[in-house]
């Protein structure tokens, strides 16, 4: 699965403004999305089999990813709606 399919401008293509305002003003938005890039390059290399990880740990990461996209969404949403 490519990177690019999980950049935030991909997975939010309608909310690119917000985005840029959470980036500039809102510290746990940053870690939020940093965290995200970071989890996103590593199941990317695991899947393409750049380095092996047990099935449960690659899944683990996944959730974790998820939950993420979660908050960022929360984030987005009240953002939004200010």
């Amino acid at each position: 699965m490519s990177e690019a399919r999980h950049d935030l401008h991909t997975m939010f293509p309608d909310h690119g403004p917000t985005l840029h305002a959470l980036k500039l003003d809102n510290a746990h938005f940053r870690k939020l999305a940093e965290d995200h890039h970071d989890l996103s390059s590593r199941i990317q290399r695991f899947e393409a089999s750049l380095a092996a990880v047990p099935d449960d740990e690659l899944e683990t990461l996944k959730k974790r990813r998820l939950f993420i996209l979660d908050e960022i969404a929360a984030l987005i949403a009240h953002e939004a709606a200010a």
